[in-house]
């Protein structure tokens, strides 16, 4: 009988080292991070501490701001920093679990030399059965840059915007970041998707990390796709496949 820990009942499926720029904003990094962990146990059963992923996270303070504009060259450039700080640890691909920072995904994916998964990419590829309308939830930059609308396009959905909802978006992530509790956040979540629910819309597609904070209250009325768990999906899935 050999001396040391007993074995893990689950094979590692890679050694690789996954890198997450989180950050963006500061409450959507253990959301983030929780989601990989639950999809490495949905995916291939991990359960011991040894079964789970390496992972190097860097949460990154970025210019992003809820009551001035922002500033692309000065935010591209500090998103870029991080990214090359992230792979001079030796991380063999990186997610970056923010939406409003994938405007910028062309420029950003030149200035390092490991692969960046692309969010938008990973959540267009998940629509619903049968659906063809969903409500984008999403940070104003995100919305009014159009990179989701477009896209979704391809899978003939139509992605709907209004500026009621974004009003109660903007809210929402203010109070998100703003506050100690979550109880002003969850009934502008509730109110939020009742006032999609009144137009007819039955899905929304969530491309805002920040909303997960209060996300899992409050669904059931309505089919949600999230874009952070799809991105969750992708990084377990391009690991396992040994990177």
């Amino acid at each position: 009988m050999t001396d040391g820990p007993p074995s893990s009942p689950v094979n590692r499926p890679s050694s690789g080292l996954i890198g997450i720029l989180a950050g963006m904003g500061p409450r959507s990094t253990a959301p983030f991070v929780d989601l990989v962990v639950t999809e490495c146990q949905k995916q291939y059963g991990a359960k011991e501490d040894l079964d789970f992923p390496p992972m190097m996270i860097y949460s990154l303070p970025t210019p992003f701001y809820d009551d001035r504009p922002i500033d692309p060259p000065v935010l591209k450039a500090a998103i870029c920093e991080g990214l090359k700080k992230l792979e001079s640890t030796g991380v063999d691909f990186i997610a970056m679990p923010c939406n409003s920072a994938h405007i910028y995904y062309d420029d950003l994916v030149s200035c390092i030399h490991v692969p960046l998964l692309n969010m938008i990419d990973e959540a267009l590829r998940a629509p619903p059965v049968g659906v063809t309308k969903m409500a984008l939830l999403a940070t104003r930059p995100t919305a009014e840059s159009g990179l989701y609308q477009a896209g979704a396009k391809r899978f003939g959905i139509e992605l709907l915007t209004d500026e009621r909802w974004q009003i109660l978006v903007d809210d929402l992530i203010r109070v998100i970041k703003s506050s100690q509790t979550r109880d002003g956040a969850r009934m502008l979540w509730r109110e939020l998707l009742a006032e999609v629910k009144s137009e007819g819309v039955e899905s929304a597609l969530l491309a805002c990390t920040d909303l997960n904070a209060v996300s899992g209250t409050a669904q059931a009325s309505l089919s949600i796709l999230d874009a952070t768990e799809c991105l969750a999906r992708a990084v377990v899935s391009r690991w396992r496949a040994g990177v």
